[in-house]
């Protein structure tokens, strides 16, 4: 069946189920709508390299592109503006803010996860970044902040293919698997097909993690290029027990409970 819709409607938005999932920033665009919660889960490597800088205290802006508006809004804000995976000083990489001297305030670009939070601060109600690093912490954080009825929306981001259409990727359903998995287990209920099916995704790769995310396609690219560790520590799952919460345009590190 192949559809094409000006509008998501009720289907599409995942109505009436209160906990939802969706790829990119079209589904992004479909289910937060009338969301208590955006999650946002890019886990190689933007939410990651969120996790990363706020559990050293640090505070996230994301922004969409590495140019001369995001040099700009950097300035603006007293922030550093990282670059692409590979060049010197604070990058899309995950090893190099675990590995800064000082770590304060910092832009982050990225085509996925980055457009989709930068987006969803003035649509989205709360939202925050999900990565295998604290998609436990972050469960737990919505245990004691949202009532049991509150309504929450996952974004896995992807990834794109080189015309630019949206390319699923498996690390991020995990993530967001993690994530949900987490919200089953505190006992939340009522979720979408979509969003059981990644949670069941994660239940099924748990045992053997580390090497799904580096078999991954992804996860191989990263390995092939020279960013082993990187993947690693996309890996370290439940190890943060901080969570990345959007306030005021930047990700900041709130605990658990």
């Amino acid at each position: 069946m192949s559809t094409v819709l000006s509008e998501p409607g009720a289907a599409q938005r995942q109505l009436p189920y209160s906990v939802r999932f969706e790829w990119g920033l079209d589904g992004a665009r479909a289910v937060v709508p009338g969301a208590d919660l955006a999650v946002v889960v890019d886990v190689l490597s933007f939410t990651t390299c969120v996790s990363v800088a706020v559990d050293r205290g640090a505070q996230v802006f994301p922004y969409p592109m590495r140019d001369a508006g995001a040099s700009e809004f950097a300035a603006h804000r007293g922030a550093s503006l990282a670059g692409p995976r590979g060049s010197e000083g604070l990058s899309l990489s995950p090893r190099s803010l675990r590995a800064a001297h000082t770590l304060d305030r910092v832009v982050l670009p990225s085509p996925n996860g980055a457009t989709i939070s930068h987006e969803l601060i003035s649509s989205a109600r709360k939202v925050v970044a999900v990565s295998l690093r604290n998609a436990a912490a972050t469960a737990d954080w919505v245990h004691s902040e949202l009532p049991a009825d509150a309504v929450i929306a996952v974004i896995a981001a992807g990834e794109a293919w080189r015309h630019g259409a949206l390319r699923p990727a498996l690390e991020d359903e995990l993530g967001a698997g993690a994530f949900l998995a987490g919200l089953a287990a505190a006992g939340r209920h009522n979720f979408s097909p979509e969003a059981a099916a990644a949670g069941a995704a994660f239940d099924a790769a748990e045992p053997h993690l580390d090497a799904v995310l580096r078999g991954c396609s992804s996860g191989r690219e990263l390995v092939d290029a020279g960013y082993a560790e990187d993947v690693a520590i996309a890996a370290e799952l439940d190890a943060s027990s901080v969570v990345a919460v959007l306030e005021d345009g930047c990700f900041r590190g709130f605990p658990a409970s």
